[in-house]
């Protein structure tokens, strides 16, 4: 048990601070049906990280993370730019794009990097066994910041995300709160990209969000039940990952995946009793 708490108990604590946000986030992400924009983001975060990686700097340094933070601004400024009251094109397909041509170009940059290969694949998976607590310290700060955020101007992002109609007649200007919203997300994308991995990330923002869809209609209740998912997933594929010296990254996005397929079958099963 002390060798558990000595190796686990910081990745752990990261995976809480993780779920306590993207549980959150997520509620929006499927709200506005763009499923894909954390991995979009992500990846352009990756991209700009890219660039101090070719440069010679660390992908710790300073310099690579506000060059994530920059390329990821420039990305919320894109998805809020493309939103638009009548849509001829889904912004989902803009942000299909927006991907797959972030993901070639930081194939392209790091081909000029000997290491290229292996710095793709912790970009997906990431490492967060190795996360530190002054690491964990910081994404908590900034994640208490993007949360008051959020709470302060709550009612327009919930109305902008649950009806855009209505906040479109009422006058809202939508694009300029879409910019807000992209740009905390952003931030939080950046910070969780560097420590989990691109793969782990989507996994925290979505799969607890689509757990609570599946017995909960009102917002609380939902965040509720996603924070609770989070919770407990973190804590079960942390564990198998210890048991079966599994990578813990990747351990946990299965688990999530196989608490969502037993939670969609329970649900199932209910429905039809």
């Amino acid at each position: 048990m002390t060798e558990f708490l000595h190796i686990m108990l910081l990745p752990f604590l990261a995976c809480l601070v993780l779920a306590g946000i993207h549980a959150y986030l997520g509620f929006h992400v499927i709200e506005r049906q763009v499923i894909f924009v954390d991995l979009a983001l992500a990846q352009i975060a990756v991209l700009g990280a890219s660039f101090a990686i070719v440069l010679g700097l660390g992908l710790d340094s300073p310099q690579a993370y506000w060059l994530s933070l920059g390329f990821t601004v420039i990305g919320a400024a894109i998805f809020s730019l493309t939103r638009f009251r009548q849509e001829k094109i889904p912004q989902e397909a803009i942000i299909g794009i927006v991907y797959a041509v972030s993901a070639a170009l930081l194939i392209l940059n790091l081909s000029r990097s000997g290491e290229g290969d292996e710095h793709i694949k912790q970009a997906l998976v990431g490492n967060i066994l190795l996360v530190s607590l002054p690491e964990i310290i910081k994404i908590a700060v900034i994640y208490t910041v993007v949360g008051v955020i959020h709470y302060i101007f709550r009612r327009h992002f919930l109305l902008i995300s649950r009806d855009p109609q209505a906040a479109f007649e009422k006058g809202i200007n939508v694009r300029s709160w879409d910019f807000l919203f992209y740009v905390t997300f952003g931030l939080v994308v950046t910070s969780s990209v560097k420590i989990a991995g691109v793969l782990l990330v989507f996994s925290f923002l979505v799969v607890p969000s689509v757990c609570a869809m599946l017995f909960a209609d009102n917002p609380r209740t939902r965040l509720l039940i996603g924070w609770a998912v989070g919770f407990v997933v973190s804590a079960l594929g942390i564990t198998l990952s210890y048991l079966w010296d599994l990578p813990t990254g990747a351990c946990v996005v299965a688990t999530f995946g196989g608490v969502l397929l037993l939670l969609s079958f329970f649900r199932a099963v209910n429905v039809r009793a």
